[in-house]
């Protein structure tokens, strides 16, 4: 997961940078709001009596999808297009 975890870093970094400034701010959002959300599901978890494996497991799948989401491979045209 913390190899995962990093690729992620560094996608959003790149998204950051080169997305234009309206998916930028996007992205900068949506982070943030996935950072909360998650640790708020993961805090309802914990005091449900989940595990850390599970906790864990929560995370793993956000930042799987992320890691998905963020490596999709966007082609010239739709680029060219957006800006």
């Amino acid at each position: 997961m913390a190899i995962e975890a990093n690729s992620v870093i560094a996608l959003r970094m790149m998204k950051l940078m080169l997305g234009g400034k309206r998916a930028a701010r996007r992205e900068a959002r949506l982070m943030v709001n996935e950072k909360i959300d998650t640790a708020l599901k993961a805090s309802r978890s914990l005091i449900g009596g989940a595990s850390a494996e599970e906790i864990i497991g929560q995370y793993r799948r956000r930042v799987a999808a992320n890691a998905k989401r963020l490596g999709k491979v966007r082609t010239a045209k739709k680029i060219r297009r957006r800006k």
